[in-house]
């Protein structure tokens, strides 16, 4: 099992940066997938990036050329680098890891809100 601890978000202005990290406890950190969702009020939880066990990255069209994900297995942590931050980005991020024979952890969220 695999307990997840999100940690970095807060209240940015507009066009600022945040940088989210996510400490996953357990063993075998590096054969997870691991992901950043994020919900914001009266919507749907939507996928932000992924990054694979083998370091492949994939984004969602709406964050694509701001943020970046990134992984450091030797510190069982992922990172979500946010730059160029917008109201629209406002909402509760939500680290994830998943690795097929175990299914799918989740953290406990936290919240970014970007406004001036």
């Amino acid at each position: 099992q695999v307990q997840l601890v999100e940690s970095g978000g807060g209240l940015v202005q507009p066009g600022g940066s945040l940088r989210l990290s996510c400490a996953a406890s357990g063993s075998s950190f590096s054969i997870y997938d691991m992901g950043w969702d994020r919900q914001a009020p009266g919507k749907e939880r939507e996928l932000v990036a992924g990054i694979s066990k083998r370091g492949r990255e994939n984004y969602a069209d709406s964050v694509k050329g701001r943020f970046t994900i990134s992984r450091d297995n030797a510190k069982n942590t992922v990172y979500l680098q946010m730059n160029s931050l917008k109201p629209e980005d406002t909402a509760i991020y939500y680290c994830n890891a998943y690795i097929s024979s175990h299914g799918r952890y989740w953290g406990q969220g936290t919240q970014v809100t970007v406004s001036s």
